[in-house]
């Protein structure tokens, strides 16, 4: 049996059509709901779904007026405040493409982007990083003046026409600017059931900050697809605060990347009655982090797994929980296949690079100003993810790591986190990561790093490597680290690991 999944089929999309309208069309039949609240330990900021609307096309209205048309391109420089999703929406409904950054990006990374992409206008908080340039610069500081204006109409037409466009660091290294049509809201559907278990009665607090994309699509736009609450912490609340913030103000459902799980169990959380369970995603949940949010909550956490180009398409959910340390099962509407290198299916149980076909609703147009790049993305009709995974007989899919962060070890290709999942059960082990190291010219032996209170002798982690790995999946090598490297999502950085091998 080959690992393909090719189950059901989503609705096609409406015609003609906006994501922003469909977004905000639930919230339109309970316009006194509450859609967003920002919480603190202090108070909570709330926004009703009449406010919300308003303050959206009010925005599509003063863009509008500073000269933007549809089709033209908005780069968005903004700070982890609330004017974020109204932009990033109020330019959508406008028909203008928004294109959303990280406020960390310094001046020299947003100068690549001006010239890559020439947008037409900035949209800009003050001390957020972005260069001087001739481009017409709009102040965040007229945008609340712009939520009264005279509400826009909706901008709707063919639903494969470019909506918004993100960056993504990619398989290369080099940023690659990912175009998305406006489908790509409809194709979030699929995630509803798949992996959130979310209806409109529900309470769902996002960890993450306002602009941050995995925040803007699981923690506002798609609560508000079904005319649900969001809940966002405010600007300043640290980890270590959002148990007790599920807790004050009811959260039935919390989504975050691995890491704030972990750090939110560095302290004992309260008793939470309202929390269902948790949403995981941004890199793989360690199995030692699921279970101790287990024993401390009683709620399990639902993984998946998607990207830049196509979001979350590979999860697990309240109906249908993993098992097995599996990610979960391709979305039912999805068709996804494990596939060679030669890009033909593998058979069940045998490794191979996850892929997307490439007529999914969900995936990228392409990446903007680079036609060979997106090509070269493909293999025929499926769309390469650059992951690797191995599909069993249930569908579900194990993740196995990058395909260039998979090590290889005398001969064998061994997958990273199978290395850290053993070493991880470790007492003295906080965190850990694995890589291979170019010893000598064609010879790469595998080295573990990690973090905890004291040095580990090493013959202490080499019987219990012994213990839970074939030989050549053990470490050689074993680096204690003041802390591992991640980029400002908290994604561990393994190719970076390898600076930091002290000498032999």
């Amino acid at each position: 049996m080959l690992s393909i999944f090719d189950k059901g089929a989503p609705p096609p999309c409406t015609q003609p059509f906006n994501l922003a309208a469909h977004v905000l069309a639930a919230g339109a039949a309970t316009p006194d709901k509450i859609a967003l609240s920002i919480v603190s330990p202090s108070g909570a900021e709330r926004w009703s779904f009449a406010r919300m609307r308003a303050a959206v096309l009010g925005t599509a209205t003063g863009l509008l007026r500073s000269g933007l048309k549809p089709g033209d391109i908005l780069l968005m420089r903004l700070g982890n405040t609330v004017e974020f999703p109204v932009a990033f929406l109020g330019a959508i409904a406008a028909g203008v493409v928004p294109v959303p950054t990280s406020s960390q990006l310094t001046g020299r990374e947003v100068q690549g982007i001006l010239d890559h992409l020439r947008p037409a206008a900035i949209l800009h908080d003050e001390g957020v990083a972005c260069p001087a340039t001739d481009i017409p610069v709009l102040s965040s500081d007229v945008m609340s003046l712009w939520h009264d204006l005279e509400p826009a109409d909706f901008a709707k037409g063919d639903p494969e026409r470019l909506a918004y466009i993100i960056y993504t660091s990619g398989t290369s290294g080099v940023p690659r600017a990912v175009g998305h049509a406006h489908r790509a809201i409809w194709a979030r559907q699929m995630m509803m059931d798949g992996w959130y278990g979310l209806t409109a009665a529900d309470r769902l607090m996002h960890a993450g900050a306002f602009n941050w994309t995995y925040t803007l699509g699981t923690g506002l736009m798609d609560p508000w697809t079904m005319g649900a609450t969001a809940l966002i912490p405010a600007a300043g609340v640290g980890h270590d605060q959002i148990a007790l913030l599920l807790k004050r103000h009811e959260a039935t459902i919390f989504a975050g990347a691995p890491g704030v799980y972990r750090n939110i169990l560095k302290s004992a959380p309260p008793p939470l009655p309202k929390l269902r369970h948790g949403l995981a995603a941004g890199e793989k949940l360690s199995e030692h982090i699921r279970q101790d949010w287990l024993a401390a909550t009683g709620t399990p956490i639902f993984e998946a797994y998607g990207m830049s180009e196509c979001s979350t398409f590979i999860s697990a959910c309240p109906g249908q929980p993993a098992t097995g340390g599996a990610l979960g099962r391709p979305q039912t509407g999805r068709r996804i296949a494990l596939l060679d290198e030669a890009g033909a299916p593998v058979p069940r149980g045998t490794p191979g690079v996850i892929a997307v076909h490439r007529t999914d609703p969900g995936l990228m147009l392409g990446y903007v100003g680079a036609p060979e790049a997106t090509a070269a993305k493909y293999a025929g009709e499926w769309f390469l993810t650059g992951d690797q995974g191995v599909m069993d007989e249930d569908d579900q899919v194990h993740y196995l790591g990058r395909a260039d962060d998979m090590m290889n070890a005398g001969g064998y290709r061994v997958s990273p986190l199978e290395v850290e999942h053993a070493l991880a059960g470790h007492p003295g082990i906080t965190e850990v990561g694995a890589t291979d190291i170019e010893v000598k010219e064609d010879v790469r032996l595998i080295a573990a790093f990690y973090t905890g209170p004291a040095e580990i002798a090493p013959e202490e982690l080499q019987a219990w490597a012994a213990e839970r790995l074939a030989r050549y999946k053990q470490p050689r090598f074993y680096v204690r680290l003041d802390q591992l490297p991640r980029n400002p999502n908290g994604k561990l950085l393994r190719r970076a690991l390898r600076d930091l091998m002290p000498p032999r």
